[in-house]
């Protein structure tokens, strides 16, 4: 059984992170983090004690980070004092961060992904396939959130946009079309235009349950991988 721990855990993801985790006879959920100043720590919430005491990360096999990126880089350390794993679904770092959270997997494996859905990473294998015979053609990228969701675009859509600009387009993160609308859970499309003919791939969120059953299988796979950056692919398609 893989014991886990997850960092947010009394925010949006976190609580489905816990409620679905306490279904899933292969998880021993062993306690939440929050800031030392949140409302519940030290308190049970769920069934589950929310803590501030880093040191605890030492009784988990994995941390499962949905939170603020400053919140990961604050764990980092005691998670490679351990010898943790992570799994990071958390969005908005800067290159600074993402090289801070590459170094540290070196030391332990890490999965880090903008968008944990088993959906979407399959999403982004046809993306790269379109990209790569649809040479000719303009790419447009729009994708809409949630009012609350801080960072835009969404860290989904620039990891699209990576995919197609490896192909040799040239898709600048400004041109990307992000919308922030009332609760939507998440919808990304991907458009190949050419003077002949449009395509279009599409996926839409209907819960934030996709997102936490992919980060929950990827704490499954991860424990026991060797040192390194890993992403849902891997994860997804059993790359050793």
């Amino acid at each position: 059984m893989v014991k886990i721990a997850v960092s947010g855990a009394c925010g949006k993801m976190g609580k489905r992170i816990i409620s679905l985790a306490g279904k899933d006879p292969g998880l021993e959920l062993i306690f939440g983090l929050e800031n030392i100043n949140h409302q519940d720590i030290n308190k049970t919430v769920n069934g589950i004690e929310i803590s501030a005491d880093l040191g605890r990360l030492e009784t988990c096999d994995c941390l499962i980070d949905f939170s603020m990126p400053g919140a990961i880089l604050e764990y980092l350390p005691y998670l490679l004092k351990f010898r943790k794993c992570a799994v990071i679904g958390t969005t908005g770092f800067d290159e600074n961060e993402q090289l801070k959270i590459k170094r540290a997997s070196q030391v332990i494996p890490v999965v880090f992904s903008p968008n944990m859905s088993v959906g979407v990473n399959l999403l982004f294998r046809l993306i790269k396939d379109a990209a790569k015979i649809l040479k000719e053609y303009t790419v447009n990228i729009e994708e809409s959130h949630h009012i609350h969701k801080k960072d835009s675009p969404s860290g989904t859509a620039k990891k699209i946009a990576q995919i197609v600009n490896e192909q040799g387009f040239n898709l600048k993160i400004e041109e990307i079309k992000a919308v922030r609308e009332d609760e939507i859970v998440g919808e990304h499309r991907v458009l190949f235009e050419s003077g002949l003919d449009k395509i279009e791939l599409f996926h839409s969120a209907k819960t934030r349950d996709i997102f936490v059953q992919g980060a929950l299988r990827a704490a499954k796979w991860v424990v026991n991988k060797n040192p390194r950056l890993y992403s849902m692919d891997d994860v997804l398609f059993n790359k050793p």
